[in-house]
């Protein structure tokens, strides 16, 4: 018989440097999730990624187990950081915070690829450049 679901937790943590402080902590101690054993696991998981923001999905469940879903960085980090800025924009039409390349946006989009909904890779490098227009990096 399958456990029943009583909380999902969406967070973005630093990837291998989770500890039990905010905003960690409390949004795991209101689940009633054992907080140093997920800190523990969570920075074994994410031991490749060290760096980026990764997304996890947690799934808590009624006898206070727990799963969870590390999900790849966010796609705003990864052109942020593949252009070497802090931030992108606040009027992407008349200014411009930076600049990738094509072949940029391609690693960025193959990273990416499992969690994006695109059927092939030029469809995700449209989605990676179209995000990457909207922070005003420009796209070469």
């Amino acid at each position: 018989m399958a456990k029943k679901i009583t909380k999902k937790i969406k967070l973005q943590i630093q990837a291998a440097k989770a500890t039990p402080a905010p905003p960690l902590g409390p949004a795991l101690g209101q689940a009633g999730i054992n907080i140093g054993d997920f800190v523990t696991k969570f920075n074994a998981a994410t031991q490749k990624m060290a760096g980026d923001k990764v997304s996890v999905n947690i799934t808590v469940y009624e006898d206070r187990s727990y799963d969870f879903v590390v999900k790849t960085p966010p796609v705003s980090g990864l052109i942020l950081k593949a252009a070497g800025v802090e931030k992108g924009s606040g009027k992407n039409v008349a200014t411009k915070a930076g600049k990738i390349t094509k072949k940029q946006a391609q690693e960025i989009a193959e990273k990416k690829m499992p969690d994006l909904n695109a059927k092939d890779i030029e469809g995700a490098v449209r989605i990676i450049a179209g995000s990457a227009r909207s922070m005003g990096i420009e796209v070469k």
